[in-house]
């Protein structure tokens, strides 16, 4: 499977082509979020009514997830070990403070265990015992966390057990990929052993929970009952081993916002400073929480302060997780988006996988980048795929507008003026039969985006068709709830007649794998085909990768 190209080529073996479509090309070749806003809070009640609707159902609202991740978060603690720890060991003194719900290990920056007690008095305990490093008491910060390292005063074990298991951090090297998807049988196996190696695991969902509730800690000297929420990749079902860890403070959370008051008598209120508009307050908020972390926060180094962005926000990375962190304040739309991309995934599992197709695909081709620039990028991907199949006939998924209209009362959500409404309750959502294999959507998916109208035509997943386009832009595609924004402004002429043309040609080539792919099985005796061996059937170049890493991002 040896290849003379400049660049990694994927060879897979199979029955036919799934990523083949860029075996012909030569190619060389950010994430919006809404802006900070005072929601209705209406979202409680709703909240309550589907947890006993999902209990029969089967199926999760977001908001039900992150409350039990949240809790898991609160009950653990996150350890720094010393190579050749022994697991029995740390498991035994660990349990003398609590029962231990669960545990792994992983490695960044060294060896790292995420502990979860079955009671926060687990936690309580075990930071009892802690001790304060013993160097200049006067060059210490002593701010205490659950972010912990692990001594032995003993001897470290000469021949420490083998066979302790180190979760995945990021995605497997491409080579290891190759080896996997080899052994599908078909593009429908591939597609999914694909999606499976490159989506989050329990565990690394776990410790993004874990991260943010240790951040949430450091804010909260200043709103004690503040929390830190992550948004978008994180926990909407499309993000992928490695992608950064986005989180909002939400000061929402608060209690006081809106208690009843009095018709008549005394009653108190806090006194609290006043700015000159809530984007100030968002600036000095985020610019405070900044500076603790640069100087007390543990673990987290290399804070930027980005104040003047649309949507102000922290960046730092969080050496422990090995996570590249970004902070904002109440962004209550992304998380809307995020809630609606989790709703849309939940009700089909076709919808990850051709988005995790469709992303690798785009990734291998340079459609888009880890750079800010011209590119197209996933949340857009994500949008079209979401607004492709909603073009089915029948349709695979419901319109933006069909989820509102099937909200109820306590589904009403209204922000800064955008109607972020739709329905929370997996039961109300009838869907379509469509049975459509996930081969034959991805080639669908290219053929309609290479005769799609572009320059006419925007994307609209809210109506769920075609929409004149409101502006001159080379690619419109409307804001699902900030209806006036086009989430892909950033992409030019040159990046969409790219996209356009690879779409032509991974079309092309599908369907012309499918003309000679023997109805029996087996692979197309095409030249492509032949070219590494009788049954060839997933070969692409994987381009936009860090020198001198053998791992694909996208």
């Amino acid at each position: 499977m040896a290849s003379s190209l400049p660049v990694c080529r994927l060879s897979v073996w199979g029955r036919a082509s799934l990523l083949r479509c860029s075996r012909r090309t030569d190619t060389v070749i950010h994430r919006r979020v809404g802006t900070n806003t005072t929601a209705a809070r209406t979202e409680s009640a709703r909240r309550d009514e589907n947890v006993l609707t999902e209990e029969t159902n089967g199926r999760k609202c977001l908001h039900t997830l992150l409350v039990e991740r949240q809790e898991q978060a609160e009950r653990s603690v996150l350890i720094s070990c010393q190579s050749g720890t022994s697991e029995k060991k740390l498991f035994k003194f660990l349990s003398k403070h609590g029962d231990v719900e669960k545990y792994f290990f992983y490695e960044s920056y060294g060896m790292n265990a995420v502990v979860e007690f079955a009671s926060r008095d687990g936690v309580a305990s075990l930071l009892e015992t802690a001790t304060i490093p013993a160097v200049n008491h006067e060059s210490l910060v002593p701010f205490k966390s659950r972010l912990l390292s692990l001594r032995n005063l003993s001897s470290v074990d000469a021949n420490p057990p083998s066979g302790l298991q180190f979760q995945p951090q990021s995605t497997v090297p491409t080579n290891e990929l190759i080896q996997r998807l080899s052994q599908e049988e078909s593009i429908d196996q591939q597609i999914i052993s694909l999606t499976e190696q490159y989506q989050i695991t329990d565990e690394n969902s776990r410790l993004r929970f874990l991260v943010c509730s240790l951040l949430k800690d450091v804010a909260a000297a200043y709103f004690p009952e503040c929390t830190i929420k992550p948004f978008g990749s994180s926990v909407n079902g499309f993000g992928k081993l490695g992608c950064d860890l986005d989180m909002f403070l939400d000061l929402d959370s608060i209690s006081g916002w809106n208690v009843k008051m009095p018709k008549s008598g005394l009653f108190t209120e806090y006194q609290m400073k006043r700015a000159s508009s809530e984007r100030a307050v968002t600036q000095s908020v985020l610019s405070v929480i900044g500076e603790c972390l640069d100087h007390f926060g543990p673990g987290c180094v290399g804070v930027q302060k980005i104040l003047n962005a649309r949507c102000p926000l922290l960046r730092f990375v969080h050496q422990p997780s090995g996570f590249q962190c970004d902070l904002t304040a109440n962004n209550r739309v992304a998380m809307k988006s995020t809630e609606l991309l989790y709703l849309y995934g939940e009700l089909d599992p076709r919808v990850r996988r051709l988005v995790f197709t469709v992303r690798c695909w785009a990734r291998a081709h340079g459609i888009t980048s880890s750079i800010p620039g011209a590119w197209i990028s996933n949340f857009s991907l994500t949008v079209m795929v979401l607004f492709f199949l909603q073009k089915r006939n029948p349709p695979i998924i419901p319109t933006l507008d069909q989820l509102r209209d099937l909200a109820g009362p306590a589904d009403k959500s209204v922000i800064e003026g955008n109607d972020c409404t739709f329905v929370s309750d997996f039961t109300k959502i009838q869907l379509r039969r469509n049975t459509e294999a996930l081969e034959h959507l991805l080639y669908e998916f290219f053929e309609f985006y290479a005769t799609f109208p572009f320059s006419r035509m925007s994307v609209d997943i809210r109506k769920g068709k075609e929409q004149n386009k409101p502006e001159v832009a080379p690619l419109h595609i409307q804001n699902p709830f900030e209806t006036a924004l086009n989430v892909s402004k950033n992409v030019n002429a040159t990046q969409l007649e790219r996209f356009v043309a690879l779409c032509q040609e991974s079309s092309w080539l599908l369907q012309q794998n499918e003309t000679n792919t023997p109805k029996g099985g087996g692979a197309g005796l095409g030249d492509d085909a032949a070219e590494v061996g009788p049954h060839s059937c997933f070969s692409t170049h994987f381009n936009g990768r860090s020198k001198g890493s053998d791992r694909t991002d996208f």
